[in-house]
């Protein structure tokens, strides 16, 4: 007897299941990152391991971005169920390339981003699966629901991140043991799929065809500014949050996943109140207000050098950034709804790849600036691990990595302000023709 065919509820779960999933396993990623950098890259460059350990993360990035633009304009001909089985798979596939890596010292560097690429394939998979198909499902509600579908991004945060804490603070476990956790709930994902079959979501007749479907955002000039802003979200978000345990550890006297953690707690909370306030203020006025906690947050970060003021910081931070993503991918399926999972995929892909060339770059400039204020390469060198001038070298880095992090919200709060005023005109013009 086949298995039953999943009703609108149980799918939406299993969306939940799959995002839970992919953020599980980022969080892990980011609270592995610091062990990872130690065990494997500063025995290849140490005064450099910070640019490359946060190149092997934004490599995550990469495959998330690639998967997103391949897989979002052929959902509709693949189906929801068999992208997301794919992700499952990258879920298992990617943290055993990484505990391979630990083994393959000539070739480390190498078999860690491949790891990466293919972890960020996974990811890629559900974000390309998940969002079209929630909005197909509440065509009514998409900002509440992909608000509340997206809370559980923060909550997998929460779970991985105190995790990590657990395995590597408490139980002192090595931080292998942390990487293979994901492959755990990766199989969960692929068994509840293979159990349990979709109906024909992401091929519902929509009334729109495939090349309509592709033709839309080259035919929308205004589609491209919405791909133009979050890169600038998404920076705003996604780049502090996979950096705070390599930049913070050493400053705030706490380890910087414990930031993560709270932050995600405050973002399951707040993203359940999404609908309401994107129906008091619309969806570009919530995106507007949002900027000002962000900026203030990433700044006050910058100076953090207690548990106290850090905490502080990243509530104002998470205040800010917590409805971003999924307003963006709403405002867009709500504005150029003919673009489907095309357009939702392109507005993810655009956040995907400007992670993927800023957490490099926040890595050099974490690098330089440690050098600079140690005096020198030759001079930090020199300073032993653990010192006071180490940890004073360390705290100018994080500074001014989270200092350059700053700026991106400030530029967001004009341009949603020119939005936000343009909309509004454009809407009372058209109230006084009628």
């Amino acid at each position: 007897m086949p298995a039953a065919v999943a009703s609108r509820g149980t799918i939406y779960w299993i969306c939940v299941l799959a995002l839970f999933n992919a953020a599980f396993a980022n969080a892990i990623r980011v609270g592995a990152a610091g062990a990872m950098k130690t065990a494997l890259l500063d025995p290849v460059d140490a005064q450099h391991s910070g640019e490359m350990i946060g190149a092997v993360l934004g490599n995550s990035f990469l495959g998330f971005a690639l998967s997103l633009l391949f897989i979002s304009p052929l959902l509709d001909r693949f189906g929801a169920r068999r992208m997301l089985l794919f992700a499952g798979g990258c879920f298992i596939v990617g943290p055993a390339l990484v505990l391979m890596s630990a083994h393959a010292r000539p070739n480390v560097i190498l078999l860690l981003n491949v790891a990466m690429v293919i972890w960020g394939c996974g990811w890629g998979a559900t974000e390309a699966s998940i969002n079209p198909v929630t909005a197909r499902l509440f065509p009514g509600d998409k900002t509440g629901k992909l608000n509340s579908l997206h809370a559980w991004w923060p909550m997998g945060i929460v779970l991985g991140g105190l995790l990590s804490i657990v395995v590597q603070q408490q139980l002192a476990m090595d931080w292998r043991w942390l990487v293979a956790m994901p492959m755990l709930p990766g199989a969960a994902l692929v068994i509840l799929l293979l159990r349990r079959p979709f109906p024909a979501i992401a091929s519902v007749d929509t009334g729109i065809s495939f090349r309509t479907m592709l033709s839309e955002p080259f035919r929308r000039p205004g589609f491209w500014i919405f791909f133009g802003i979050m890169l600038l979200t998404a920076s705003a978000e996604l780049a502090p949050a996979a950096w705070v345990d390599v930049a913070l550890t050493q400053t705030v006297g706490m380890p910087g996943i414990v930031v993560l953690v709270y932050v995600a707690a405050v973002m399951f909370v707040m993203r359940h109140f999404a609908g309401a306030l994107a129906h008091h203020f619309s969806d570009m006025g919530l995106l507007l207000i949002c900027t000002l906690p962000a900026c203030a947050g990433l700044f006050l970060l910058s100076r953090a050098d207690t548990p106290t003021s850090a905490l502080m910081a990243a509530t104002l931070w998470a205040i800010g950034v917590c409805f971003m993503w999924p307003t963006m991918l709403a405002a867009v399926a709500r504005r150029y709804p003919q673009s489907g999972s095309w357009g939702i995929g392109l507005i993810g892909f655009a956040g995907a790849i400007a992670i993927y060339f800023v957490l490099p770059q926040l890595g050099r400039i974490y690098d330089e600036a440690k050098i600079a204020s140690a005096g020198g390469a030759e001079a930090f060198a020199a300073l032993a691990p653990g010192s006071a001038r180490m940890q004073a070298a360390l705290r100018d880095a994080a500074e001014i990595s989270f200092e350059t992090v700053a700026v991106i919200p400030a530029l967001l709060f004009g341009i949603f302000a020119l939005l936000w005023l343009w909309e509004r005109h454009s809407r009372n013009a058209r109230s006084v023709q009628v």
